[in-house]
Parts: structure tokens; C-alpha cells; sequence
């Protein structure tokens, strides 16, 4: 199987370094190209540039599309031409539909959205497929997206609450503790950097766990939060006012997703 990964920013440098890392038998080949050639001058060891998007189609099995949602109509229009009818297409923008990739080509696709921890191999990457995946398809882009962490295959429709739990999620979560530890920090003489460490290694060895043990966040509070003590104080006061937080952040994030997708339907005539 040869790896085609159009855009070399972020994540597909991240892709293209994990796949060619990975030693999954099945890849033979992992090919880059990105439209600002000099940075595929850092492209590592079992990483082929290629000079043309076209090229790259030709000799790929999966070609993963990593670019701007403004460029991609674009990209798989340059492409179409040169993808063997077995080829499986790749989006990592989840806001364009396969109803808009349809309008470009009735090419078999995929969409996919990891996560930032995916750096280290503990992504919980979202995917889903238009009608014309195979279960042979499924399975196999499973398994490349396994080198970087867990899967989970989702519809179409839900793709987009999805990507706020897990891809958007390492950000709300630092910015929620991030505040934790600076309101902390003027309530005590203990270094902010301290703070900073021992509130991670308490959030991390909290959700393994949760994870390991199977417990609800229901469980935990009760296990800590004891009737009339100092803990339950502090719940209370969560229990309290962050629903509201919560509720906001989740209505505004979901009504810009939505903003994005509209723009993308006028982008692709829909």
C-alpha cells in the first residue's frame, strides 16, 4: 500500500512522520508534496517528495488531503484525473461534506479528524465514509490511523459535536485549567510551575484511572467529595456554574462550525 498526504503543515507533516515511523507492513511508500517546497526539505527518512499533486495520485492507494478547507474544491478537482477508481480519497476537514466532495469527483472517500495527541499516539481520531467505502477500505484505513491512537467511526452528522470532544477538546481543557492554576496561584506561595505540574499529573493520572477502574465522573466526586467536607465545597461550586460555561461554549462552537460549513456550500455551488 503506497501513502499519498497532499500538505505538509502541521498535520500532515505529523501524518507523513507517524505512517513512515509506524512499521505497519502493508506500507510500502509514503509520498508528500506541498505547494511551499522548501518545507519538504525536513521530510524524514521513508518519506518520498513528490514534485506534482498529480503524481502523488497516481502512485497512492489512500491519498490524504491536508490542506485549507478553501483550497481543497481546488486540490481534488487537480487530482480527480489521475485517481484509479480503487484509490481512497481522505479529508481532514469536517466541514466539507461528501454531498460537496460529490459536486468535484464521485471518487470513494473518507473523512478523518485526529487530535492534537495524536503527537503522542493517543488520538482519538474521528472518521466516517461516503457509500462507496468498502469494508476492505474501513478496515485498512483503521490501521494506519491506529499508529497514532484509538479510532472511532461516526456518521457524517456527527462528525462535528465529535470533533469538539476529542479534537477540540485538549484546548478547552487547557484553557479550563489553565485558569484553574492561575486562580490557584493567588491563594498560595507554591511556584506557578509547580502548580502547573502537579495539577497535570493529578488530571492525567485521574482519567487513566477512570479509564482502567471504569468509573463515572459521578464515582469519583463521590469517592473525594465526602458528605460536609472540603471537597464538596469545591463541587458544589462546579456542579453550580460551570453548566452555564459549558452550555456556551458548546452553542458557540457549534454555531461557528455551522458559519464554516455554509460558507463551504456557497465555495462549492451548493
Amino acid at each position: 500500500m503506497n501513502v499519498g498526504i497532499i500538505g505538509y503543515g502541521s498535520m500532515g507533516k505529523m501524518l507523513a512522520d507517524k505512517f513512515a515511523a509506524s512499521g505497519i507492513s502493508d506500507i510500502k511508500q509514503v509520498f508528500v508534496t506541498n505547494r511551499s517546497k522548501e518545507k519538504l526539505g525536513s521530510a524524514p527518512v521513508g518519506v518520498t517528495v513528490c514534485g506534482e499533486n498529480q503524481d502523488l495520485a497516481e502512485k497512492s492507494d489512500i491519498v490524504f488531503v491536508c490542506v485549507r478547507p478553501v483550497d481543497l474544491p481546488d486540490i481534488i478537482a487537480e487530482i480527480a484525473p489521475s485517481l484509479r477508481p480503487d484509490t481512497l480519497l481522505v479529508s481532514l476537514n469536517g466541514n466539507i461534506s461528501f454531498e460537496m466532495i460529490g459536486r468535484v469527483t464521485e471518487q470513494k472517500a473518507a473523512k478523518v479528524i485526529p487530535s492534537l495527541t495524536a503527537e503522542i499516539n493517543r488520538s482519538q481520531s474521528l472518521v466516517c465514509f461516503n457509500d462507496s467505502v468498502s469494508d476492505e477500505d474501513k478496515a485498512c484505513l483503521k490501521t494506519l490511523l491506529g499508529c497514532i491512537g484509538n479510532v472511532i467511526e461516526l456518521p457524517e452528522k456527527e462528525m462535528g459535536m465529535g470533533s469538539e470532544l476529542v479534537s477540540c477538546m485538549p484546548g478547552f481543557i487547557a484553557s479550563i485549567f489553565d485558569v484553574i492554576c492561575k486562580e490557584a496561584k493567588k491563594h498560595t506561595e507554591i511556584p506557578e510551575e509547580q502548580i502547573v505540574r502537579m495539577v497535570l499529573s493529578t488530571l492525567s493520572a485521574t482519567g487513566d484511572l477512570m479509564l482502567q477502574k471504569e468509573m463515572t465522573f459521578e464515582k469519583v466526586v463521590k469517592r473525594v467529595a465526602t458528605k460536609g467536607g472540603i471537597t464538596q465545597e469545591g463541587t458544589a461550586v462546579v456542579y453550580e456554574k460551570l453548566p452555564d460555561v459549558a452550555d456556551e461554549l458548546f452553542e458557540k462552537t457549534l454555531a461557528k462550525r455551522r458559519l464554516v460549513a455554509e460558507k463551504a456550500k456557497e465555495t462549492y455551488g451548493l
